[in-house]
């Protein structure tokens, strides 16, 4: 099922700029990443292929694998700790018509309790001189959700993508952009394993648990602007903002700033920062008053209100020439994050003390990414 890592991931990319009428270079890309963080490890590697065809023309083809292991808190509180591998693998299209791009792309995720399949199409326009890019998407997810243990249990869920982008040149040395995207998600959304808690005077612990009930439709939209100013000596820094609401009652700001600056001719370095709050759901409790207290009852943490700050680094080396004819230039990169997360309303029901009184949750995780990308 869904991970902090994936969150995270969600978080980073849940919102791409706009893009200009510019097919991608011919590259290669393998990467390997690594996330540990609250009781949570995931690794893996990735491999991305990209190739153009008279000009006019690009194919894709993208393979992600994920290793986890987790003992989790909502693991080691309601089940027991697990490990399972996700393969995701993608086909993507681009066509170049004048100063229209046209891209598709279909991508499958399987587990061994869940399996997603989407299929998008964007298609980007240069408006004004190639000063303006306006671009719009659509895509549909079909996923099914299954639970380990339990081979009748089977239930789907279709999701719905909307997005909007807009970007612009105002200086040679300022470019501006704005990005809107909404999401319909229809069917079973809550996790099979997870449950909430709720007062029970005669249990030891002084709390039962039973299982979460979700609604079975959410929406949600998310609205960006964003800014990169290109500094007189080749650096350059950039910033964002994101507001996110939903259906829910779930209302989330992110604020990211960041600065890259070259060395020499090989090297770029990078530093982020990224502040993230969020209310939490209206049917989320850390514990309600007594069992069936409501018809919807979660107690999934990144469900309720919480605080994340993030700190990255980076670096980028173009590498000497090779000797192999096919490939014109490479480099490798290497990009550290380091998380915390603090949740206001979501207590550490292990550390132990009455029901409700207990240290509130909270938990820091690391992410690296390491990838050697080739040009030919």
């Amino acid at each position: 099922m869904r991970t902090p890592f994936r969150l995270l991931l969600l978080l980073t990319l849940a919102m791409p700029a706009a893009r200009a009428a510019v097919l991608p270079d011919d590259r290669a890309d393998v990467l390997y990443h690594r996330y540990e963080g609250g009781g949570v490890t995931i690794d893996g590697p990735s491999v991305l292929v990209r190739k153009k065809f008279a000009e006019k023309y690009s194919l894709s083809a993208n393979l992600y694998v994920d290793m986890v292991s987790s003992a989790s808190i909502d693991v080691v509180t309601t089940a027991s700790p697990y490990e399972e591998t996700r393969t995701q693998a993608s086909l993507g299209a681009d066509m170049l018509n004048g100063k229209t791009q046209y891209s598709v792309n279909f991508t499958n995720s399987d587990e061994n309790d869940y399996t997603a399949n989407s299929a998008s199409l964007d298609i980007s326009q240069d408006l004004f001189g190639d000063l303006t890019n306006v671009s719009f998407g659509f895509a549909r997810s079909w996923d099914e959700v299954r639970k380990r243990g339990d081979r009748e249990f089977s239930e789907s869920i279709d999701r719905s993508t909307y997005r909007l982008g807009l970007s612009q040149i105002v200086t040679p040395r300022l470019m501006t952009g704005f990005n809107f995207e909404v999401i319909t998600d229809e069917g079973f959304l809550n996790n099979p394993y997870r449950s909430v808690r709720y007062v029970d005077p005669g249990s030891a612990a002084g709390f039962a648990f039973q299982p979460e009930v979700y609604p079975s439709t959410r929406t949600s939209s998310a609205a960006a602007l964003n800014a990169r100013y290109f500094l007189p000596y080749r650096a350059a820094v950039h910033g964002e903002y994101r507001f996110f609401t939903d259906t829910w009652g779930i209302d989330a700001n992110t604020v990211q700033l960041g600065y890259t600056h070259p060395w020499g001719k090989q090297w770029i370095f990078e530093l982020t920062y990224r502040w993230y709050d969020q209310s939490a759901a209206d049917f989320y409790a850390d514990l309600f008053p007594r069992r069936d207290a409501q018809n919807f009852l979660a107690r999934d943490k990144e469900l309720s209100t919480f605080t994340s700050h993030m700190v990255g680094v980076g670096a980028t080396y173009e590498l000497p020439p090779l000797e192999w004819a096919f490939i014109k230039r490479s480099s490798i990169s290497f990009f550290y994050d380091r998380f915390r997360f603090d949740y206001d309303d979501f207590r550490d029901i292990t550390a132990g003390g009455a029901p409700g009184t207990e240290s509130l949750y909270g938990f820091d995780a690391d992410v690296i990414r390491l990838f050697v990308s080739g040009w030919f």
